[in-house]
């Protein structure tokens, strides 16, 4: 918006300056921190008013219940205002022009899985409300909403926003194998299409598992969102992208500008989740924060990559998957609780000490993925 505005406000220097990704970037970053911390107080306040808390009535654990006794009445559904401060943001500074064409599909994905985060978290609300235990909708129902969004978007970006990477189409590049991509615009596209639904709605599931503590899911979307944004410009930038050996995405490099709203919107939203927390995320946040994510791999055709940037969500998804697979086929459990973090706790782990080695390991894990761009 910025952009189609800048002419009519400013000078032809200004808009030069404001013409730079790096420019456009650091400013979706600030407002977006700024939104939330002028938002926040307001949004936590109305939540609190109409009763909309966390409730731990539902988990099964009588041994997580006592860990997370404190948390009670702490309200919830608070990315509402995250959620909101960074499409407010992103709208202010990413280009819709030219070969800026992923920009509108972002913002229309990223509504689209918080709006299934905020009707799970309402149907939750309601149960609460009435004595029953909170459950939400079903995942039947989630992942079926996902699913389609998730599809909608693959089909927009194959046809109307054309993603183009390597010759015909969209591929699949492996880290540290260079001209080599599995080609997915085969069959119409179909292959590309399965990998947008696995991506996008695998990341924003496993966002919403990490999301169980203090500023653990916040944290590490910051985390990923810094080496995002330094992805998605240099897979944007033709000289970059041939120094580095990686695939030139004409218009990826935008994508940066809303992985600086991403970084703006969570560290504004640690502002007040940091322990101890004023407000949670719930799944209307951490929804929508896993599919920009899982978007901007996606652009800049680094799925693979997402495995390292995202590690901790990997590991924490894992862990569910392993615990329920365990006690279904054996009867025994492999950790004392999933996901992992409710791991650490059970045996001991004080709660902020998890969070801060879980920041650790994302950023390390975040620095580590920007080395896969030059080992070739």
């Amino acid at each position: 918006m910025i952009h189609w505005l800048a002419p009519y406000l400013f000078s032809d220097d200004i808009c030069r300056f404001l013409g730079y990704i790096s420019v456009r970037a650091g400013g979706a970053a600030v407002t977006a921190f700024l939104l939330c911390l002028v938002i926040g107080p307001m949004v936590i306040r109305w939540l609190s008013r109409q009763g909309v808390s966390e409730r731990l009535d539902g988990t099964g654990s009588q041994r997580l219940e006592e860990l997370h006794k404190d948390k009670i009445g702490t309200p919830t559904m608070g990315g509402l205002f995250v959620i909101g401060s960074i499409l407010l943001s992103a709208a202010l500074w990413l280009r819709f022009d030219g070969v800026n064409r992923y920009s509108l599909p972002a913002i229309v994905l990223i509504g689209g899985f918080a709006a299934v985060g905020f009707w799970d978290d309402w149907v939750k609300l309601k149960q609460g409300q009435s004595g029953e235990k909170k459950r939400g909708i079903t995942k039947r129902e989630k992942q079926g909403a996902l699913t389609i969004l998730a599809l909608l978007v693959g089909l927009w970006l194959l046809g109307p926003a054309a993603l183009q990477s390597g010759q015909g189409g969209p591929h699949l590049y492996i880290p540290f194998v260079k001209d080599f991509g599995v080609n997915l615009s085969v069959w119409w596209g179909v292959p590309f299409l399965v990998m947008a639904v696995v991506v996008l709605t695998g990341a924003a599931n496993a966002v919403n598992l990490t999301d169980g503590l203090d500023g653990l899911a916040a944290g590490c979307v910051a985390t990923s969102a810094i080496a995002y944004a330094a992805i998605t410009y240099a897979v944007g930038r033709v000289d970059w992208s041939e120094y580095l050996l990686v695939p030139h995405v004409a218009g990826a490099g935008e994508m940066a500008v809303l992985m600086a709203a991403l970084l703006g919107g969570t560290l504004g939203f640690l502002w007040f989740n940091a322990a101890p927390a004023l407000v949670f995320m719930g799944d209307v946040g951490s929804l929508g924060l896993g599919g920009a994510l899982a978007y901007a791999a996606l652009i800049s055709r680094t799925e693979l990559v997402l495995f390292v940037v995202g590690g901790v969500f990997v590991v924490e998804t894992v862990s569910v998957i392993l615990q329920v697979g365990s006690f279904k086929m054996r009867g025994k459990r492999i950790f004392r609780c999933a996901p992992l973090h409710h791991h650490f706790q059970f045996g001991g782990m004080p709660e902020t000490r998890v969070v801060a080695r879980a920041w650790i390991v994302s950023a390390l894990l975040a620095m580590c993925s920007l080395l896969l761009f030059k080992v070739r």
